[in-house]
């Protein structure tokens, strides 16, 4: 490989930050394969729920069990099941396979996982600088995730709307689109261990440009649906049914142009967004909304999911 001292020389720097963006997602597809992925406080747990979601047979039971072996997970699934965002019957349950009843087994696999990267990245295991990556990461997606979901929340209460969107769902799926970050910091770690050496300002770059694919590899592994992965890498997934109206992914398309305009983004000059009348109605409240009603709004939302 060339020396990283000519990155910025062209055209080395562009045939420098492929052949880095090859080797960083091959050696997280490595990871994968060879089950080295890891997802502290609660590794065992989380892998024993993604092994329960695979197989058709698990039950509610099962579920319920695997969590109560761990019982600050088991405690924050059965708060997070009794929130507004999750709890729209309004009926409290104190027990554990009710809530997992009430969710879902899978919907139960996605608030766990995502409690596992909220805490990943809050306390990480790297140098400081990493750190600070990752908590800077975590804040984005906890603005996506709550943007996304007050975008849904107004696409249903709109008259001329007929979406079939969850905001739950919205708000995990903002959630989980960059977890492929936590793998590659990983793995650069591993790489400089190994006696190797690229100066981080390179390889943020290479992260920005990887962390698409990182988190499509890992949510695929893991077995989550199509709006999952289309969030996470801004793509269409290829051979899926055809979406009747506004997808997920249309609604982060939706999120990070109204943060982009919020923020005074000069990138949103060449990003574009399609929209239905509904949703231009909507992004057009929202864009016009105080910037402290906003955000406010934002507050509400992650506070009412329990995250």
């Amino acid at each position: 490989m060339a020396h990283v001292s000519f990155f910025w020389l062209k055209p080395e720097n562009d045939k420098i930050v492929k052949g880095l963006q090859s080797e960083f997602c091959a050696l997280v597809k490595d990871a994968i394969v060879r089950n080295r992925l890891s997802l502290p406080p609660i590794p065992e747990v989380l892998a024993r729920l993604q092994t329960l979601c695979a197989s058709e047979e698990t039950t509610i039971r099962d579920v319920a069990d695997v969590l109560l072996d761990d019982p600050g997970i088991a405690a924050s699934v059965i708060k997070i099941s009794n929130t507004l965002l999750f709890n729209r019957r309004n009926v409290v349950c104190h027990d554990i396979q009710t809530a997992v009843s009430r969710l879902g087994i899978l919907r139960v696999r996605d608030i766990v996982t995502a409690k596992s990267i909220e805490e990943l990245k809050s306390y990480g295991h790297f140098d400081s600088q990493c750190n600070r990556l990752l908590q800077q990461s975590a804040l984005r997606s906890r603005q996506l995730a709550a943007t996304m979901a007050v975008i849904s929340q107004g696409l249903i209460k709109h008259p001329d709307s007929d979406v079939r969107l969850e905001p739950e769902k919205a708000l995990l799926s903002g959630l989980f689109a960059d977890i492929g970050l936590f793998c590659l910091l990983h793995e650069y770690k591993n790489y400089l261990e190994s006696g190797n050496y690229i100066d981080l300002n390179v390889a943020k770059f290479v992260f920005e440009h990887c962390c698409q694919d990182a988190s499509l590899l890992i949510l695929k592994h893991w077995g989550f649906d199509e709006d999952y992965l289309e969030v996470a890498s801004n793509t269409t997934m290829p051979y899926r049914r055809q979406h009747s109206g506004t997808s997920y992914l249309d609604v982060a398309r939706m999120a990070n142009h109204l943060l982009m305009f919020k923020s005074n983004d000069e990138a949103i000059d060449t990003h574009h967004v399609e929209l239905d009348l509904a949703g231009a109605e909507v992004m057009y409240d929202l864009t016009n909304m105080p910037e402290i009603e906003f955000n406010q709004q934002l507050r509400n939302v992650i506070k009412e999911s329990g995250f």
